[in-house]
């Protein structure tokens, strides 16, 4: 919920996927909501394949308040005002809309269509067209047919006039005021969308989605684009990450967990997409439970969580947090407040699948840790991966196989069965058994391509790494559903003839009461993983679950908490931008890289000219930066790089440490003191800067920078969205003056 809750919430909604998969080496129009090109997820093999679109002639979009890298390589670059994408790409939707520019034959077969118009003629989604609404509520309810569907012979020209009665305000003029863009560009984008020839790739994830309230219909609306440009799945277009990303299942698989717990998802966020971890020190501080053990995996809750020093509370006080155990590859604040630091494996220290959404393929990778390997060949086998790494580094697959095991040792909790071998029963099984189990299993076509070389599949993987489960993978929701030996009763459409399969009235077919296809055109579909079975333009999932008004049932814009209405521009207030990354670091796990911080070590805050002569700044001088709950300062950086009115700040840095020699490496954090009055105000007071240390490296003496930042989100405000269960980033800088 710190980091994509938004995107994926919007995307789900949409299609029951929550993650998009762009395929833009063969895309016509890329269109990025974000600085995808140099900082976003997956950006090495994305950014490879972004300049190869861009070689074949493909268009690049990229909608983003920073002159960043991306938008200097684009065509045409849009810097929004924060919170306003939704409505310029419903201007683009609208434009394609009244100039019948979309795909209507993808929008008839693959949308539910049928569905909204229903929702229409029942008032649910209302609309101030009478005549429109007369002629809905007419075929609604007196259908030609008696059939057992009755939405069949409901024209879809009814449901592009709602349509085009709907996104008709979306003008143009209306974009170009709210984005602060000229009205120019957005035309362009608007007729390079409309020519895209069903090859659009989009792309949003962290950036307005997660950094806006509401932030989840820039993803909705954003996907409604590749709806109506019929994008969905196509060669150049967007995917689901589901139908490019391949999971292998483990051996064993135990049922769900049988308890709700309130301090994970509480019912005030029944649609929240994971944990609301970033308020539990919150509950925990109203009362609402107690933790006995407490583990951080690869989590820096106090730095990275807006309001840290609300973790700072909760993890001092053993009477809501009874045991803290920090799992961390390398050190971080939270660690300081834990009772046991465990160091866990890097990439090349651990056991490890891989796959990601980087092309129109699946493939699965499998990292190994390299001195077991090492050692295993030389005739030195170990028995645990820690045994082979001079830090004694556990790697976690052991470590939660022998925790759970060792828990429950004579199988009386029910916990141990899960963990025992299925090639020795009885005994717990071993890293390797539980690779090789997936490997025979698992992974089609792995064992007979192994067989081929004479390998086994966990030599095969142990010898290559990788293996390509599928070269290409477009409209996967257009495969007719394998109905078995039964057919479609013949002259009709409507009826399975003796079988499991029913159809409803909405013509999904279903299996023991559950959707498993849905009929298209006549034809058994797979169809995607919605309620429809199709792609959703109403959302009855969010009317049912309390949020029936059109700005939420269908994709349409919501007011940001940091709109201009909401800012204080008189009163010296500015909108933060906080959450933009860098290429060069990783959250806060690439601390020990000497040669990335080199590069990447400091901050400043990003700056418009005309806003620094107003405040009489100029780069290098400190600024004061006011938030809801407190301020830091940092240095400026006046660019033209940043839309005026928002300053931006990146992520990462601003690394700390509470001793002289232990925590975070001296050449990349700061030494600080943490304070506190009698108020319960705190105050995180640096010491000193960076320093040159001694070690076997010589490198570490040639340290020559003392700036590494500032931690700016322990003055960041939560802000949960009620929807999503997001924390939108982007914050109300409520005073910024001169220091």
């Amino acid at each position: 919920n710190i980091c994509s809750s938004g995107a994926r919430a919007g995307l789900t909604f949409w299609g029951g996927f929550d993650r998009p998969s762009p395929d833009h080496a063969n895309a016509r129009v890329i269109l990025l909501i974000s600085s995808h090109l140099e900082t976003g997820h997956y950006f090495n093999p994305h950014a490879q394949r972004i300049i190869e679109g861009k070689m074949k002639g493909a268009k690049l979009i990229t909608f983003d308040p920073r002159l960043s890298n991306t938008a200097s390589m684009s065509d045409v670059w849009l810097p929004t005002w924060p919170g306003s994408e939704s409505a310029v790409l419903l201007a683009i939707a609208n434009y394609l809309i009244q100039h019948d520019r979309y795909d209507k034959t993808f929008v008839r077969r693959w949308v539910n269509w049928q569905d909204t118009l229903e929702a229409i003629s029942d008032l649910r989604l209302p609309i101030s067209d009478a005549t429109l609404l007369a002629d809905i509520q007419s075929a609604i309810r007196h259908p030609k047919s008696d059939i057992p569907n009755p939405t069949s012979d409901i024209p879809f020209s009814l449901f592009d006039r709602a349509l085009k009665h709907l996104y008709a305000e979306f003008t143009f003029e209306r974009a170009a005021a709210e984005a602060q863009v000229p009205i120019e560009r957005i035309v362009e984008t608007a007729e390079l969308v409309a020519s895209c020839d069903g090859k659009l790739a989009t792309h949003t994830w962290r950036s307005a989605s997660i950094g806006n309230l509401g932030g989840w219909q820039v993803a909705r609306t954003l996907f409604f684009l590749n709806v109506l440009t019929g994008s969905v799945g196509t060669r150049g277009g967007t995917s689901a990450n589901s139908w490019n990303k391949f999971v292998p299942k483990p051996f064993k698989t135990p049922p769900a967990f049988d308890a709700w717990n309130e301090l994970h998802l509480p019912h005030e966020w029944p649609l929240a997409f994971y944990e609301m971890s970033f308020l539990l020190p919150h509950f925990l501080e109203e009362g609402r439970g107690s933790i006995d053990v407490y583990f951080t995996r690869v989590y820096n809750p106090m730095w990275i969580n807006p309001d840290g020093f609300m973790w700072l509370k909760a993890l001092r006080d053993e009477e809501k947090i009874g045991c803290h155990v920090a799992l961390t590859p390398t050190w971080n604040e939270s660690a300081w407040f834990a009772d046991y630091v465990l160091p866990m494996g890097h990439a090349g220290e651990r056991h490890d699948l891989a796959s990601q959404e980087t092309h129109a393929g699946q493939w699965i990778a499998f990292r190994q840790p390299v001195r077991r390997v090492a050692l295993e060949k030389l005739g030195r086998p170990v028995r645990f991966t820690y045994e082979a790494n001079p830090g004694e580094v556990w790697e976690e697959n052991e470590w939660w196989i022998e925790l759970s095991a060792r828990m429950d040792p004579d199988g009386s909790l029910g916990i141990r069965q899960w963990f025992e071998s299925p090639y020795r029963p009885g005994e717990i099984i071993t890293v390797d058994e539980y690779y090789r189990w997936i490997f025979e299993n698992s992974v089609p076509g792995l064992p007979e391509a192994a067989a081929k070389e004479g390998l086994t599949p966990l030599a095969y993987m142990r010898k290559y790494a990788v293996f390509e489960v599928t070269r290409e993978n477009y409209v996967p929701y257009e495969k007719e559903l394998d109905l078995g030996a039964h057919e479609l009763e013949p002259n009709s459409q409507f009826a399975i003839h003796n079988s499991q399969f029913t159809i409803d009235a909405h013509g999904r077919i279903l299996k023991d009461l559950t959707p498993v296809g849905v009929l298209v055109d006549g034809r058994p579909k797979v169809g995607v993983s919605t309620p429809s079975r199709k792609f959703e333009f109403f959302s009855d999932t969010l009317a049912q679950w309390g949020w029936p008004e059109k700005e939420y049932t269908i994709p349409w814009p919501l007011k940001s908490h940091v709109h201009p209405d909401n800012i204080d521009f008189a009163g010296g207030g500015m909108l933060l931008l906080p959450n933009f990354r860098l290429p060069t670091l990783i959250h806060t796990r690439s601390a020990n890289a000497k040669w990335l911080y080199e590069i990447s070590h400091k901050n400043p805050v990003w700056m418009h000219p005309a806003d620094a002569r107003r405040l009489g700044l100029q780069t290098g001088e400190l600024v004061k930066v006011e938030t809801e709950i407190g301020y830091f300062v940092d240095r400026v950086w006046v660019t033209e790089g940043i839309k005026p009115g928002v300053i931006a700040m990146s992520h990462h840095l601003g690394r700390w440490r509470l001793e002289e020699h232990q925590g975070v490496n001296p050449g990349m954090s700061n030494l600080a003191r943490l304070e506190e009055d009698d108020h319960g105000s705190h105050k995180l007071n640096i010491l000193h800067g960076a320093t040159a240390w001694q070690t076997f490296d010589p490198d570490t003496s040639r340290i020559w920078w003392q700036d590494v930042g500032v931690h700016q989100n322990l003055t960041h405000a939560v802000h949960p969205d009620p929807v999503s269960g997001a924390h939108c980033w982007l914050q109300k800088a409520v005073r910024v003056a001169k220091a």
